[in-house]
């Protein structure tokens, strides 16, 4: 997402190179190809004010700024408290399988009991899915969680480094 990020950020502010590079996490050639239109011509910008990054404020002090650098938007996610259930829509529900199969196709080692506290599911679908015995197994698309509006990119990122910690 970081790529899709500094899209939306050069479109639609006024920021620096260096400063969308140091945020997004990416080289300044890639940041300056990506305003060039030199590669990945056909992503979409995704708006880190609507998915909890960043607040317009910090975008504002920092574009009057260019030595300053943009910081995350304070997640509940990271706090010692449990965050609180949050109420996923009707609409949005169907997709809880194809986000379990992206994560175990792509970050395998995560916990059972993170997924799904992240994403809100059980552990039979979980399991049932890993095992690919789940009813719908063969329309599943695996899709990033974040992107499909079940969590924060924050707190999958979080859950993502906290597999990689205990791993290691």
């Amino acid at each position: 997402m970081p790529k899709a990020t500094a899209i939306w950020l050069i479109e639609n502010t006024s920021l620096t190179f260096e400063q969308i590079a140091r945020f997004c996490g990416i080289h300044l050639l890639e940041v300056e190809s990506l305003a060039n239109g030199d590669m990945d011509s056909g992503m979409v910008g995704l708006d880190p004010v609507t998915s909890s990054q960043l607040t317009t404020e910090e975008i504002k002090r920092c574009e009057t700024d260019p030595e300053s650098s943009l910081q995350l938007k304070h997640s509940v996610y990271f706090d010692d408290k449990k965050p609180a259930r949050r109420y996923t829509p009707l609409s949005k529900r169907q997709d809880k399988p194809d986000a379990v199969a992206w994560i175990l196709k792509y970050y395998p080692d995560v916990e059972e009991r993170d997924i799904c506290n992240l994403i809100g599911t059980t552990k039979g679908t979980i399991k049932a899915i890993r095992n690919k015995t789940h009813r719908h197994m063969a329309t599943l698309r695996p899709r990033s969680p974040a992107s499909l509006g079940l969590c924060l990119d924050s707190e999958l990122e979080y859950v993502i480094a906290k597999s990689v910690r205990s791993k290691a």
